[in-house]
């Protein structure tokens, strides 16, 4: 007779062999379901934890949750913790639905119903012995709880009164890609897509996986693999075998599939010669691709739709309405329980700037709002947070507090496109937290964006959260190590949208990194401090980024929105800076809030401060709050900003012996970049704006740096002089530039006292070569690097400008700085200045 099933006799042995996460090197592969060994010093703490563990019933997600709670289980114990198909007697985990633990278990405190995806994990005594209880409404309830228990002993939480009973705020938690087909991702920065290459599917799904894996333990329930600017291949007949492998590998983690659509697919792939959403033609097509996939994949979630937006086609070719184009796809989806994710982003990019009433705030709601009612049930609009398109700060949209009777989720991004690219650290949940907490005032007090896209106010069949998160192949799926923080607080949000970003940061921390209380103080600390740290060094008052959004939406370019049709507007002129958006004598965008709301926003003396310039424009000697004028606080902002990123360097060397050294290197090396790309946005910013008003800085620092040599003053060899563009990306609005396959040297005589002392060399890292730099003192080499990052530019500017330091030097009066560059065609070289400080470190 064989032996019952145990999660494989073989994983046991490989987790007893290498039993702890900390043996290997780490990579951050892991995120937070890393599964670290329990410490002596707490291991008392766990010992009334079974080291059996018995499933009732079966199916695929069962057995995830199974395998999952005996592999977290064992590393954490250091000791195997064995499966069991019969009760016996002795202490048992029971892991299973609540319907069929009950039939197990005759106990008063399993709770008699669950929300659908809710969990109770405690402790029953029974006749065969104590229990421990993991049950859910359902087998993605059961596989949640389960993630729920290994994630409190990772965290070394307290279990000794357990009795927890959880259940989702919102139905749909769905996370969203932006890949493309050919591998590439739009708005991607941790390198090219999991799912596809080459037109297709990629062979190895293992990373696909592990990423379902991460996903199903913050509760996501949905996923959609490809870009909303959609391929319409990937809803044909030799497309979808593809789909149903990528369905198969997510299935057992409780994710559905879904896919992003073209609105014109009726006629680039059907054939037709018309894609007009109330053609009964077009109804067959959409209903004959929908039994197609839901033969394939019969647990299709749906679709994700973006039309009549930044070139999209939909229903305006025909003169119909967003209702028209939603619900003819709606009822192809309805027979299979599927729903259609239509999105709100929808507005005229091609508006004109001169008129002052044109507004792209407005759109969503214009839009929209006359369509309440109109949609069918399994349809739900997908709604940005803001008004714009994911700036550094921005109300919320109006749209959330007027739609009544039509579905409704929130739509956050992950991926920081406009925050730093993964390259800045950028904590975006407390963002998401001033949107989600706003009371939008609809039935006087206590309606807060969250009951409404939780269904606790105005609540149909369907709301919820979905993120766009463009994870990659780098190791570490977002770039950055810190990023990821992101990622996990989306999901704790959209399970939970009551949580406190302190909460989720220190959550996070424990089961990234560690618990040691200077850890979690110090990675909480900085997590919960960069965004605002990051808006001030970019763009504070609610004035938008600043940043170019021509491009690739990255370094400074403040004029990059003005004088054209994309509706970024700040309106800063000589005088003064803001939209004015009020309904006396602007846009009139304010009055599509509430009551309440809107007369809080009309009023400059009661709109607050940080989204002033959002809703108004004022001069640049307008009085804030903190009785700064705002020309001012653009200038101390940004200086306090970038001196703020210096100092997470700083924080974050202090956890050296703390952090394996792997993890530790690789923030640092971000922490640094962020830290002198923090310095570009700051000069940058401040230039222009003392350009614009010709107001000086109080301070006296704007245009003033004590220790910078420009590029241009040195002694060049072989190097030429030229103008940056934007003047204000580089310093002087001039570089030393070194043509394509040159080598090019420019020198400096140290004339200041002797000392010790750190070097920074600015220069620009273009996107397409490999250029050598080397900085040498007295002729010794003391640096030397290979300028080979891609951030989108292969233009020297606000992108790609980069600063490198050499830390501790001793320079004496008459030592020779020089730096040496070395290009490789099609690749240039070029520098921007070099600053010479008093080093403190």
């Amino acid at each position: 007779m064989r032996s019952p099933r145990p999660v494989g006799r073989w994983l046991l042995t490989i987790l007893l062999v290498f039993p702890a996460a900390q043996a290997h090197a780490e990579t951050g592969y892991d995120a937070w379901l890393r599964y670290p060994r329990i410490d002596n010093a707490v291991r008392d703490r766990y010992a009334s934890i079974p080291r059996r563990l018995m499933l009732v019933g079966d199916s695929p997600v069962l057995r995830t949750a199974r395998d999952e709670s005996i592999r977290g289980l064992s590393s954490m114990f250091g000791e195997p913790v064995t499966t069991v198909t019969t009760r016996g007697t002795g202490s048992v985990i029971l892991l299973g639905l609540l319907d069929r633990i009950r039939m197990t278990v005759d106990d008063s405190a399993l709770p008699t119903q669950l929300r659908a995806d809710g969990f109770w994990i405690g402790r029953v005594v029974t006749r065969e012995g104590p229990a421990v209880v993991v049950a859910g409404q359902n087998e993605r309830g059961v596989l949640y709880g389960a993630f729920a228990l290994l994630s409190r002993i990772a965290a070394r939480a307290d279990i000794a009164q357990l009795n927890d009973r959880e259940e989702p705020a919102a139905p749909v938690r769905w996370i969203n890609h932006w890949d493309n087909l050919d591998g590439t991702i739009e708005r991607g920065y941790a390198g090219r897509s999991i799912f596809f290459e080459g037109g297709r599917v990629v062979d190895d799904l293992t990373r696909v996986r592990d990423y379902a894996r991460l996903l199903a333990s913050i509760g996501i329930n949905g996923l959609t693999i490809n870009n909303v600017n959609a391929n319409p291949q990937v809803i044909t007949d030799a497309f979808i075998p593809q789909l149903a492998r990528v369905a198969e590998t997510l299935r057992p983690w409780g994710i559905a599939l879904s896919v992003s659509i073209d609105f014109s697919s009726p006629m680039r792939v059907g054939g037709l010669d018309t894609f007009d959403p109330l053609d009964t033609r077009v109804a067959e097509f959409w209903k004959a691709r929908v039994d197609a996939i839901y033969k394939a994949v019969p647990d299709l979630g749906g679709f994700v739709l973006k039309a009549d937006s930044e070139g999209r086609l939909g229903p305006s070719a025909y003169g119909r309405t967003h209702a028209d184009a939603a619900n003819v796809i709606a009822r192809a989806l309805a027979p299979h329980n599927g729903v259609i994710f239509y999105r709100g982003f929808v507005y005229d990019h091609l508006m004109d700037w001169r008129n002052l009433k044109n507004d792209r705030a407005r759109a969503a709601y214009d839009n929209f709002k006359k369509l309440d009612g109109l949609f069918d049930s399994n349809v739900v609009l997908q709604i940005k947070h803001g008004p714009i398109d994911f700036q550094v700060r921005e109300p919320a949209s109006p749209l959330f507090g007027a739609l009544q009777t039509t579905n409704k989720a929130i739509e956050l991004q992950i991926t920081q496109e406009y925050l730093g690219q993964q390259r800045h650290v950028c904590f975006i949940v407390p963002m998401w937290k001033r949107v989600l907490d706003f009371d939008m005032q609809v039935k006087g007090t206590g309606t807060p964006v969250k009951s409404f896209v939780s269904g606790r106010v105005f609540a149909p069949r369907s709301s919820g959260f979905v993120g766009v998160a463009n994870i990659g192949r780098d190791t570490n799926w977002l770039g950055h190590d810190l990023a990821m923080a992101n990622l996990y607080g989306f999901g704790r949000l959209a399970w939970n949208p009551d949580l406190s970003s302190r909460q989720i940061a220190e959550e996070w921390t424990k089961l990234t990194f560690s618990d040691a209380t200077q850890v979690v103080d110090t990675i909480s600390g900085i997590l919960l401090e960069s965004w605002p740290t990051y808006e001030n060094y970019t763009g504070p008052l609610g004035a938008g980024t600043l940043t170019d959004i021509i491009g690739v939406h990255y370094g400074p370019g403040i004029e990059s929105s003005e004088r054209n049709g994309w509706g970024q507007w700040h309106r800063s002129n000589g005088t003064g800076i803001g939209m004015d958006r009020t309904s006396a004598t602007g846009t009139g965008f304010i009055s599509q809030y509430s009551p309440p709301v809107a007369a809080m926003y009309e009023s400059l003396s009661s709109t607050p401060d940080d989204l002033l310039l959002f809703f108004h424009h004022v001069p640049y000697t307008y009085k804030l709050r903190s009785g700064r004028t705002v020309i001012q606080h653009i200038y101390d902002s940004h200086y306090e900003g970038a001196q703020n990123a210096a100092g997470f360097v700083e924080r974050w060397r202090r956890l050296e012996k703390l952090i394996d050294p792997e993890r530790h290197a690789s923030v640092l090396a971000k922490l640094e970049y962020q830290a002198g790309h923090a310095i570009v946005w700051r000069d940058a910013v401040s230039s222009w704006f003392q350009w614009i008003s010709g107001i000086p800085d109080a301070m006296g620092r704007v245009g003033r740096y004590p220790g910078r040599v420009e590029a241009e003053s040195m002694t060049l060899e072989r190097f030429s002089t030229g103008a940056i563009i934007p003047w204000e990306t580089a310093s002087g609005a001039q570089a030393a530039i070194c043509s394509a396959g040159g080598t090019c040297s420019a020198r400096h005589r140290f004339q200041g006292t002797a000392g010790i002392y750190d070097i920074a060399v600015q220069y620009f890292d273009e996107s397409d070569g490999a250029a050598r730099y080397a900085l040498s003192v007295g002729g010794r080499q003391i640096e030397s690097w290979i300028a080979d990052a891609q951030f989108g530019s292969s233009a020297p500017n606000g992108h790609t400008s980069t600063r490198r330091t050499a830390h501790r030097v001793m320079l004496a009066p008459g030592d020779e700085i020089r730096i040496e560059v070395d290009t490789m065609p099609p690749d240039g070289g070029a520098v921007d200045y070099i600053e010479i400080v008093p080093s403190d470190r």
